[in-house]
């Protein structure tokens, strides 16, 4: 790999020899900091490291930073910082065999889908998984990134069967891989998929195995982030006042941590299990101020922020105030159409066309039911490309 080593005037290598372990020992401390739960302390560090591998030369180390630096932003909610320090590690790797940009890759696509661009998110992904597979590059700890995080696009856009394979193949994979924050993250998603499959207590104890993990080496933001999936397998299991916990458990560490993007997210999820318990009153007040741009929107958290209105329809059509419910739909269809997230469409579509029809506006329900289904047979939710193809067959035994 090419370090970029600066060389001296007499032609002599520019930089200590002890200088790149030392560097790799403050970016180990700098991702630590960044577990821990710290993310502008972590980030303060990766933009130090940052500016020293760039005096020093030292290509791989800067992009390591840089990626640091995306993973910061990805945590204080900044997606086009994010992606821009993701894109600059990309760059710099260019040159460099594929499993060496995939952390920068995968960092990228998940600011599109945190920004609701979950098709194109499936683009990045799938594209790089095939070029890996078929390089024969045996690089466990590349396919591990790449199959975990094409999980959650994927559910959002109803390809069920595709988020369960490459859930299957990440579970594989796990074992091959020393990087906990990882597995716990893999376990995350592959407990979404068994809640797909209504396998609800085996979700709850995968989950619960990560959140173990995740609490023995003080891996605080992969926890925060265990319990928030943990209290959505209880709300879509009805179990609600577990689902209240967790969900609360989540916000209050996201909170500390300076993690607003999550934080207004979790709220969403947390609204909407307060409204499930009866208490449409403190739901409401959660759900107010997330509306503005600066917390939810088209460009940052638009599955979310649908889903903020959707709720504000709801309650708006239980108080009898079908106008209101009817500017909340729209709007959530506004939002959700630019994501492709076929199941929230789909079921919008639906709370839109039964409100349309109970107010006598039969072909204005008629076309609100088409638009659902159109956009559950639409390109990019049923025709994603090819499947995600197996990895080397030693990797998956």
């Amino acid at each position: 790999m090419n370090r970029g080593v600066e060389v001296d005037g007499n032609g002599t290598q520019g930089i200590p020899a002890h200088e790149p372990a030392d560097i790799a020992l403050r970016l180990a401390e700098a991702r630590r900091t960044l577990n821990s739960g710290a993310a502008e302390d972590a980030a303060a560090l990766f933009a130090a490291l940052r500016d020293g591998t760039a005096r020093l030369g030292l290509v791989p180390e800067r992009a390591a930073a840089l990626v640091g630096l995306g993973d910061c932003a990805l945590e204080s909610g900044d997606l086009a910082e994010a992606r821009d320090h993701f894109a600059e590690a990309e760059l710099l790797l260019a040159d460099e065999p594929l499993p060496c940009r995939v952390p920068a890759l995968r960092g990228r696509a998940t600011a599109h889908l945190l920004a609701g661009e979950l098709r194109y998110s499936c683009y990045l992904l799938e594209t790089a998984l095939d070029e890996l597979n078929a390089s024969g590059l045996r690089d466990p700890g590349a396919l591990l990134l790449l199959y975990t995080a094409a999980i959650a696009p994927y559910m959002d856009m109803g390809a069920h069967a595709r988020a369960a394979r490459a859930a299957e193949l990440a579970l594989g994979l796990a074992a091959q891989v020393d990087d906990p924050a990882l597995v716990a993250s893999t376990h995350r998603g592959v407990a979404r998929t068994l809640v797909a499959e209504g396998r609800f207590a085996e979700a709850d104890a995968s989950l619960a195995k990560a959140q173990e993990l995740c609490r023995q080496l003080h891996i605080r933001t992969e926890l925060a982030h265990c319990h928030w999936m943990r209290g959505y397998v209880h709300a879509q299991d009805g179990n609600l006042a577990a689902a209240e916990r967790e969900l609360r458990t989540a916000r209050e560490m996201l909170a500390s941590k300076r993690a607003p993007l999550f934080t207004v997210q979790v709220e969403v999820e947390l609204a909407d299990v307060l409204r499930r318990r009866g208490r449409a009153d403190e739901a409401a007040a959660l759900l107010a101020p997330l509306l503005s741009p600066s917390a939810l929107g088209a460009e940052r958290g638009a599955v979310h922020a649908g889903g903020a209105h959707r709720l504000l329809g709801l309650m708006a059509e239980e108080r009898g105030d079908n106008d209101a419910a009817e500017e909340h739909y729209c709007a959530a269809l506004s939002l959700l159409e630019r994501t492709g997230a076929a199941g929230d469409l789909a079921d919008l579509c639906r709370l839109l066309g039964d409100l349309l029809r109970r107010t006598g506006r039969t072909d204005a329900a008629l076309n609100a039911y088409r638009t659902g289904l159109g956009h559950r047979a639409a390109p990019g939710t049923t025709t994603l490309g090819p499947a995600p193809p197996l990895p080397p067959r030693r990797l998956v035994g």
